[in-house]
């Protein structure tokens, strides 16, 4: 199991991400460290416990393609497409993905309408996605 200097040197490195806005980086940092600070923080790991979720996100351009499996209360980061995700998140850059999983208050809507993102599935599953990454947020710019 990693140690605590492993995760504080993970949480500065996405702070840094999130500062400098290393859009293209951003989604496979954020669920590596998502997917470590489950193992490690008990309480962060209480927003997956009993939760499976299939989510797959895709640039408009094709370039990327991430899959997030949260199974057994553990998630599993894939770099490839997945069969029957529950919803999947088409943004048209990793800039629009990381203003919207950011923001203080993320509209979807907002995104929706100018074209920045589009979904395909359970919208709720957004929803608790986007609050799990604005948590991890808040803990990365605490542990500083």
């Amino acid at each position: 199991m990693p140690d605590k200097a492993i995760l504080k040197a993970a949480m500065k490195k996405f702070s840094d991400c999130l500062s400098s806005e290393l859009a293209e980086d951003f989604l496979m940092l954020l669920l590596n460290l998502m997917s470590v600070v489950f193992l490690i923080d008990r309480d962060f790991r209480k927003n997956i416990e009993r939760f499976n979720g299939r989510y797959l996100f895709k640039s408009k351009d094709g370039r990327l393609t991430v899959a997030a499996l949260f199974e057994n209360d553990r998630l599993k980061v894939k770099e490839k497409e997945i069969p029957d995700a529950d919803i999947t998140i088409f943004f048209k850059d990793g800039k629009a993905l990381m203003n919207y999983l950011l923001s203080p208050k993320p509209d979807i809507l907002g995104s929706i309408l100018k074209q920045e993102v589009s979904l395909d599935g359970n919208l709720n599953y957004l929803y608790k996605f986007a609050f799990m990454a604005k948590r991890l947020q808040l803990m990365a710019t605490m542990a500083i």
